[in-house]
């Protein structure tokens, strides 16, 4: 696991006095300011952050360094970082997005399924989007308790009973 966890993303300029739009994806949004100074992902970037606003799809927030527009929407795009020793602590049913990237899929028999590609969210569920070895599609896994009981990040697993007919 990488020390770091990505937050955030800054989605352009807001105004014309140096403000970012700036999207969170914290459980709480309003908290990703407390994780700051928040990083680039080279690490070659840090900015503290003031949320000045709720706008539509984040914030609108100061970043320091930022006072321009232009400086502003040169940054569209950049994922921010915060270290993940400043994150809280998680139940044992909760996982980082991050972490669960590249973890290998095995059915209940132990027969593998693929490898995370990514977690995504379109408002009902989080899905699992799975790399399946020699197929060009990807699927999506529903990641509940019923379509995966067991998430092992330990060693490097997760067990998915996926609905009958999602991978045929």
């Amino acid at each position: 696991m990488d020390d770091r966890v990505c937050v955030a993303a800054i989605a352009g300029a807001f105004g014309v006095a140096g403000e970012v739009r700036l999207k969170s994806f914290t459980a709480e949004p309003a908290a990703v300011a407390d994780y700051a100074p928040l990083t680039s992902e080279d690490g070659a970037r840090s900015f503290e952050v003031e949320l000045m606003r709720e706008i539509k799809g984040g914030f609108a927030a100061l970043l320091s360094g930022v006072e321009t527009k232009e400086q502003a929407d040169a940054l569209r795009g950049l994922r921010l970082y915060a270290p993940r020793d400043r994150l809280p602590s998680l139940p044992d049913d909760e996982f980082y997005h991050a972490d669960l990237i590249g973890v290998a899929v095995y059915d209940t028999g132990g027969a593998p399924l693929g490898k995370v590609r990514a977690v995504l969210n379109h408002g009902a569920t989080d899905l699992l989007e799975l790399h399946v070895p020699g197929q060009s599609r990807t699927v999506l896994l529903p990641f509940t308790r019923e379509a995966v009981p067991t998430v092992d990040l330990t060693a490097g697993r997760i067990v998915a009973d996926p609905p009958e007919g999602l991978l045929d």
